[in-house]
């Protein structure tokens, strides 16, 4: 993977970590003279399973090292005027006005609708369309839960769920801390809303942000307490709470396995795949778009995800083979799920395996794919290989790696 930042990116990484590159190399297993010539950028490039080591050993995301494209330019201190009005939306300037009544045509299903659109297109990939409208729906939102009392609460919910959104949007742009900041006030308005689930939810995003934080412990700790609070509230009985209760759960595991305990992990997910069978035999809950994305499949998705990370690549093609993926699992879910059958394949040096799964992720998301970072990285290290198999050469044009 030759990447111009990927040497101040793992400099920045393993100073977040509080790690000498000494204690990355034994953490890591990569001699420490690899780690000073990647941090001095007079090595540009590694292979896969170095980086796989180096991410692992910091306790972080492979596409945290190496980027996490589909997202959106962000730099330094100066952001575009799209981003500088989502982050007006989530901290209102110091002394302003309070927000304006609701308009005389306010609908309180319509604003919840819009909000779940933008999920939609949050999971879609779609950014630039979600920070197009998240201003107007933080700032609607607000209205209404300051608007009349018999509709406070349904304000309240929508603004939490708003601003929850905002708090995605901002880690996607690499503004952790702006992304905790607001979803501390997405938390305060859900304790205000008549959603018991509201809050749980949004905890599950402070834990994703923790984890990007690097702070592993904080996002265990957070979803394990969240997860069991809500079994001795009662409130995985119906389809939408369990759901949540299983976002937490993954989560909780993802923090497990980025600590270094797979076992434990791979347990935890076990369980939220044996409680995932439920759902669909509770009651049916509301808009799916607006609830924690949990199914047998999503569960199975995230299970063959942690087993590529970890270097369990053949238990991630066992998991995955035969999968049938249910009919609310979001379009990117689908997409990590072929990225990592890929990187699972070459793992295991089966390149004409690897390059028909990439041809498929090609067909699904071809737009995705050509900017994903560990998608080039993938198939820069098969075209490295002595021996092409059939296809690499159009996969590798179409990325840009040959001309």
């Amino acid at each position: 993977m030759a990447n111009e930042d990927l040497g101040r990116t793992l400099r920045r990484l393993r100073r977040l970590a509080g790690l000498t590159q000494e204690e990355l190399a034994e953490r890591s297993g990569v001699s420490v003279d690899v780690i000073r010539q990647l941090e001095q950028r007079r090595k540009h490039s590694a292979r896969l399973p170095t980086l796989h080591a180096l991410a692992n050993g910091l306790g972080v995301e492979l596409t945290t090292l190496l980027g996490d494209p589909p997202g959106l330019a962000a730099g330094g201190d100066h952001d575009g005027p799209r981003f500088v009005a989502v982050r007006r939306a989530i901290m209102p300037p110091l002394w302003a006005p309070g927000p304006p009544p609701p308009a005389a045509d306010f609908s309180p299903d319509r604003l919840r609708e819009r909000i779940a659109d933008a999920w939609t297109h949050y999971h879609a990939a779609e950014f630039d369309t979600v920070m197009k409208v998240l201003p107007d729906l933080i700032a609607d939102a607000r209205s209404a839960a300051a608007g009349s009392e018999a509709g406070r609460a349904d304000g309240f919910a929508a603004l939490g769920k708003a601003l929850q959104l905002g708090g995605h949007v901002a880690v996607r742009m690499g503004k952790t801390d702006l992304a905790l900041t607001g979803l501390e006030r997405a938390i305060e308005a859900a304790e205000r809303s008549a959603d018991p689930l509201l809050v749980p939810m949004i905890v599950n995003s402070v834990a994703w942000t923790y984890q990007r934080q690097g702070r592993l412990a904080d996002a265990l700790d957070v979803a394990e307490r969240a997860a069991g609070a809500m079994q001795e509230a009662g409130h995985t009985g119906t389809a939408d709470g369990l759901k949540v209760w299983g976002g937490l759960t993954m989560s909780a595991a993802t923090s497990a396995a980025r600590s270094g305990d797979y076992e434990r992990a791979a347990g935890m997910m076990e369980t939220a795949e044996r409680q995932a069978a439920r759902v669909s035999k509770l009651p049916a809950g509301t808009d799916h778009r607006m609830v924690s994305v949990f199914s047998p499949s999503s569960v199975r998705i995230e299970r063959v995800r942690l087993a590529v990370q970890y270097g369990h690549s053949a238990e991630a093609l066992e998991l995955a083979e035969g999968m049938r993926l249910s009919k609310d699992t979001p379009a990117s879910w689908r997409t990590w799920l072929l990225l990592d059958v890929a990187r699972a394949h070459t793992d295991l040096g089966d390149a004409p395996g690897a390059v028909r799964t990439l041809e498929s992720l090609r067909r699904v998301a071809p737009t995705w794919m050509q900017h994903h970072t560990l998608a080039v990285a993938v198939v820069r290290d098969l075209w490295s290989l002595p021996n092409h198999p059939p296809g690499l050469r159009s996969l590798a044009e179409f990325l840009g790696i040959v001309a």
